[in-house]
Order: C-alpha cells, then structure tokens, then sequence
C-alpha cells in the first residue's frame, strides 16, 4: 500500500509513540507486509527467527522490538509491539466505511456492463465494460475488475486475508489494506473466493477461467489464460505462471511457484514449487509418469504378499 502523502521517520516515530534511528527527515512512501515489501516501504518484525529477513529485506524502514544495529541506507523504528503499531498504521490509512448501498454511488462500472439483482459492488469498486456480474456476488471495496468478465452467483472478490498472529489471549487479525485485481475476459464460476491481498494485490491474469467452489488465498497471482477446476484451493502468495491447468480438487500449499504451462491432475496435493510445461499428480505431487509407476509397483507388491500370505 503505498502512502497519499510520504512520511518522515521522526513523523511516524512521533504516530508510533517510538523511537527510531536513522536520519529524522528519511521518507517513508508505503507500507508492506515481508513479502510483498519494496524500496519507501516500512514493514515489521517482532520474532528473532525473522530479523534477519526484515532488516535485509527490500523494505527501508522496519519496525522491530529490539535495539539492533541499523544497516547502510535504512531506518528504525523501536517498538514494543511491532504488529500493533502496523496495524495502527493500515487502520490509519485505510479505514473502515460502511456501504450506503447495494451498488456504491462511488463505484466506477463500464460501459455495457450489468449488474444483476441482488449483488453488492461495495465503495470505490472498478468495473470495466461489457461484464456480467450475477445475483448475490459479492464485490469488497476498492476491487478492480476489467473488461469481458463474468462472475456467477455467490462469489466473494475481496474478502479479507486469513492471517492472524497468535497472542496468550487469543488470535490478534492483521488488518487487509489490500486488493483483488481481475484481469479482462476472466470468467469466475459460482460460489468462488478470492481473497484481498494483505498489504499487496491479489491478481487474476487475463483470459483465466475458474470453475465453482474455488478458494484464492491472500496475495496471490494468478498469470493469463489459466484454468482452475472446481474445488481447487490455492494457499496465500503462491505464483501461478500462465497457462496452467490445475484439475478438480487441487490442492496447493502458501508461497509456491508453478510454472507456465504445468498441469495438475484432479485431487492432487502441491507442496513445493513445480516446474513448467509438466505434468503432475499425486500427494504429495510428483511428475505424473513417475507417481503411476510407484503406484503400479505398490499394488504389484500389495498382490505378491497376498499370493504369499
């Protein structure tokens, strides 16, 4: 999330009731969470397995809550509870407004574009031309949607990102100030989710095609002309590269890259990233041949102990 107006450090040190180090005139442009960070950002770390991560990161500021020595070209700030002061910032920034209508006076929809009976486009949404947006969709403030797409009933664009931090007293949620990005000629089957990036963009790339029932996890992309069968769930910031077919009832685990073109056979599980142009099945996943080959010589075995037995 970028910022409307930079901040200075000792301004947001100021905000955060914190300390800092680094030149007190030093410009904060945008907020994100690790993976999604970028020169101007500032982001967080409170756990010592992550500060090495956090302080090495493409991020210039970091908030963290222990004193350590600031590397060339960055910024701290010293807090004690680096998540609430996060949080406190993408509260700050990007509020919570309650919608005033089923279809927002503050929505920007297309030319030839309809929007059928029962479906809630919420505040700042875009929709571009010619799309078909059915009963009982769901559409989350601040979505943009392209041109051509179809969305069928009961889908949910832009529900917040499941991500919480565990505290002694329960589960603390970290708020979503990001966003779904659908690209043009996309088609979404019924009763679909995809989820809002946490600091990030969710995207869909042009031309892909998803089936009923799929889950979308926070903070992934998706590439062009994908297709993605029915009850295929998809972890957050997982890298889907174009043209890939994932099978019904695919399954694939966070932070994973599956290259172009690699297809996924239904009810198979992705637990590490694949390459591209192959095709896989299995759970875990392997290349399709060899998981054939394994599972002929189990039942081959399987009949030589019962001829044995």
């Amino acid at each position: 999330m970028k910022f409307d107006q930079a901040y200075t450090l000792s301004g947001l040190a100021t905000l955060l009731e914190a300390n800092y180090d680094g030149d007190p005139g030093f410009l904060i442009t945008g907020l994100n969470e690790i993976h999604m960070v970028e020169p101007g950002d500032v982001t967080f770390v409170d756990h010592p397995k992550y500060y090495a991560k956090a302080l090495n990161s493409a991020a210039t500021t970091i908030i963290i809550n222990k004193q350590v020595e600031r590397p060339e070209g960055k910024a701290l700030i010293f807090h004690e509870k680096p998540f609430d002061a996060f949080i406190s910032i993408i509260k700050r920034h990007r509020p919570f407004v309650p919608a005033m209508a089923m279809v927002s006076q503050t929505a920007r929809i297309g030319e030839g574009t309809v929007i059928q009976p029962g479906a809630f486009v919420g505040n700042n949404v875009t929709i571009g031309r010619n799309c078909i947006i059915h009963p009982n969709v769901t559409i989350y403030e601040n979505c943009i949607i392209g041109d051509e797409v179809i969305i069928h009933s009961g889908t949910v664009i832009g529900a917040d990102a499941y991500y919480f931090q565990r505290r002694p007293e329960g589960y603390r949620k970290f708020e979503s100030c990001g966003n779904v990005v659908i690209g043009n000629r996309v088609e979404i089957g019924a009763l679909c989710s995809i989820d809002r990036g946490v600091t990030g963009d969710t995207t869909i790339g042009d031309g892909t095609k998803m089936d009923n029932h799929c889950q979308i996890g926070h903070d992934t992309y998706i590439g062009r002309n994908c297709l993605i069968g029915a009850f295929a769930a998809i972890a957050g910031v997982t890298k889907i590269e174009d043209d890939v077919i994932l099978w019904g009832r695919v399954s694939v685990n966070k932070d994973l890259v599956i290259g172009k073109g690699a297809v996924i056979l239904a009810m198979s599980g992705v637990d590490k990233s694949l390459e591209p142009g192959k095709t896989y099945f299995g759970v875990p996943v392997d290349e399709a041949r060899k998981k054939w080959r394994e599972m002929a010589f189990l039942r081959n075995l399987a009949r030589q102990g019962d001829r044995e037995g």
